[in-house]
C-alpha cells in the first residue's frame, strides 16, 4: 500500500497542505490512477486518452503538475499543457480541444500553504466523492499500476485567445457604457483575462492584485472573509466606481460589492442574473442552492422563471444544472455556471454580464439589490462540532412540528406550517460541512427579531449537545 495521505481525498478535489499532506509523489501516483480510471470507464485505449493540464500561480503548483503530468504519460497517455490560467479557462480547454479530460493544479480558495487538484471528465463531468474520486484513491493507494507500451508526451499550447474570443461572442457588447469599474484578482488568475477583456471594453478598469503571486501576499484568495474586501471596498468608494468585483485564487468564485461599498449576497446575485436571462429566455430555468433566501424562487417565478432548487456543493450543482438544462445556476457562495459555458463557471461573463445590466438602467446597483430583499437571512453560521448527525438528530425531533425535507442536511420551514398559527413566519437550514468537523447554519425570516430569536434556541441546541 501506497504512503499518500488519505486525509487529501475529498468531496469535491484532492487537496492538502505542501509538502506535508500533498506531495510530488502522492501527485504522480494520482495522475496514472486518474488515466486508468477513466480510461476503463470510457473504454478508451490509454494512448488515445488525451487530459488537458492547467495550474494556478502557487507556489507549488509547477512541481505538482511536473508529477501529475509524468504520471499521465507514464500511462500512455498524453497531457495538453495550457500553463498558468483560471479553472474557466481549462474547463473551456476541455471542450475546445475536445481532450478525454481536464486537471486543474489549484487549490482554489484555500491559504498558500494548500495544494491540489481538480478533476473533471468529458461533458463536464466533475470527479467527486459521489463518482471518480474514491476509485482514483483506491488505484493510487494499491500503486499497483501496468506498465504503459509507450508513454504519451506532453504538448503546450494556448487556450487564452480562444477563450476570450468565446467569451465576448456571448453577448453583444455594444450596449455596453464607460463604466467605473474596480476588479480585484486576488493576486490569482482572473487578472489574466480581466485586463485582456477591458482592452476590448469601453469600461474604466482599476485592477488591484491582478499580478500573480502565489503567498497571496496582500490578502487571503477567499472572497468571502471580510479582510479580503476590505481593499476593494475602499477602492470602489474612492474611484466613485460603478461596482467592484474580487475573483478567488482559481477564478471561478466571485463576489460583487456596489457602488457604496457593501458586499452584494450570492442569492441576491442570482436574482439580478435571472431577471436578465428571462428576459431573453421566458420560462426558463434557473439552479439556486437550499440555503439562499426564500425570495430568489418567490422573485423567479414572478418573473416568468423556473426556480429549481439544489443541494449546495459544485459538483452537485454542475450535474443538476446539465440534467435540467438550466440557463443558469448560482450558490450563495459566489459559484455560478452557465449553461452557454458548458454549465460550468465564467469569471469573465460574469463581469459582462454585470456591465451589461447596468449599462440599461441609470438605477445604482445598490437600490437594484434592495428591491430584491423581503425578509431577514442570518447568514451562514459554523459550529464547531464533534457529533454532527447526533446533534441534527436531536435538532429534527425537537422542529418535528414544522415542514422538514433532508435534501442537504435538515431544512425545517415554519413559512408554510400551520405550527405557525399566525405568527411570524420562519425556516433554517443545518447540515454538516463536507470537509471540516462543522454544522452550518442558515436562518430565515419575516423580521430580524424572529431570526436572532430563532438563532439563539438553536445554538443553545447545538452548544449544549
Amino acid at each position: 500500500m501506497s504512503s499518500i495521505n488519505q486525509k487529501i481525498f475529498l468531496a469535491y478535489d484532492i487537496r492538502g497542505i505542501y509538502p506535508k499532506d500533498f506531495n510530488e509523489d502522492a501527485a504522480y501516483k494520482i495522475g496514472r490512477a486518474f488515466v486508468d480510471f477513466l480510461c476503463s470507464k470510457f473504454q478508451i485505449p490509454n494512448s488515445k486518452f488525451k487530459v488537458v493540464v492547467g495550474r494556478d500561480c502557487r507556489l507549488a503548483a509547477p512541481k505538482i503538475f511536473k508529477s501529475f503530468s509524468k504520471g499521465v504519460i507514464d500511462q500512455g497517455a498524453n497531457v495538453i499543457d495550457i500553463g498558468k490560467v483560471p479553472v474557466d479557462a481549462l474547463y473551456f480547454a476541455l471542450h475546445y480541444f475536445k481532450t478525454d479530460a481536464s486537471a486543474m493544479i489549484t487549490a482554489s480558495h484555500n491559504p498558500p500553504e494548500y495544494i491540489g487538484i481538480k478533476m473533471m471528465a468529458k461533458d463536464s463531468k466533475c470527479l467527486c466523492a459521489d463518482w471518480g474520486i474514491p476509485q482514483i484513491k483506491e488505484l493510487a493507494l494499491k500503486n499497483q499500476f501496468i506498465k504503459a507500451k509507450h508513454h504519451g508526451k506532453v504538448i503546450k499550447k494556448d487556450i487564452v485567445p480562444h477563450y476570450l474570443k468565446y467569451i465576448l461572442n456571448l453577448e453583444d457588447i455594444s450596449s455596453i457604457k464607460p463604466l467605473k469599474v474596480v476588479v480585484d484578482a486576488s493576486n490569482g488568475m482572473a487578472g489574466k483575462i480581466v485586463k485582456s477583456l477591458a482592452k476590448k471594453l469601453p469600461i474604466k478598469l482599476t485592477c488591484l492584485y491582478c499580478n500573480q503571486d502565489g503567498s497571496f501576499l496582500n490578502h487571503p484568495s477567499n472572497p468571502l472573509l471580510p479582510e479580503s474586501t476590505r481593499d476593494l471596498q475602499k477602492e470602489v468608494i474612492k474611484q466613485k466606481a460603478d461596482f467592484g468585483l474580487i475573483y478567488d485564487g482559481d477564478g471561478d468564485r466571485t463576489i460583487f460589492i456596489d457602488e457604496k461599498g457593501q458586499a452584494v449576497s450570492g442569492d441576491m446575485l442570482i436574482i439580478l442574473f435571472a431577471s436578465y436571462f428571462l428576459k431573453k429566455e421566458q420560462g426558463a430555468t434557473i439552479g439556486y442552492n437550499l440555503i439562499c433566501s426564500k425570495s430568489v424562487p418567490e422573485i423567479i417565478r414572478e418573473m416568468g422563471g423556473k426556480p429549481l432548487r439544489t443541494k449546495t456543493g459544485q459538483s452537485l450543482v454542475k450535474e443538476i444544472a446539465k440534467k435540467h438544462q438550466a440557463i443558469f445556476t448560482g450558490e450563495i457562495s459566489g459559484h455560478i455556471c452557465f449553461r452557454d459555458t458548458f454549465y460550468v463557471e465564467c469569471g469573465g461573463l460574469i463581469l459582462l454580464l454585470m456591465l451589461k445590466i447596468l449599462s440599461a438602467t441609470k438605477t445604482p446597483l445598490s437600490q437594484i439589490i434592495n428591491n430584491f430583499k423581503r425578509y431577514y437571512r442570518l447568514g451562514e453560521i459554523n459550529f464547531e462540532v464533534k457529533n454532527s448527525q447526533a446533534i441534527i438528530k436531536k435538532i429534527a425531533e425537537i422542529y418535528k412540528d414544522g415542514k422538514q425535507d433532508w435534501l442537504d442536511g435538515l431544512t425545517v420551514d415554519y413559512w408554510s406550517s400551520p405550527a405557525v398559527k399566525g405568527g411570524t413566519s420562519w425556516w433554517f437550514n443545518i447540515r454538516p460541512s463536507n470537509t471540516e468537523p462543522l454544522l452550518r447554519l442558515v436562518i430565515e425570516a419575516e423580521n430580524k427579531e424572529k431570526a436572532e430569536e430563532e438563532f439563539k434556541k438553536i445554538s443553545r441546541i447545538i452548544k449544549t449537545a
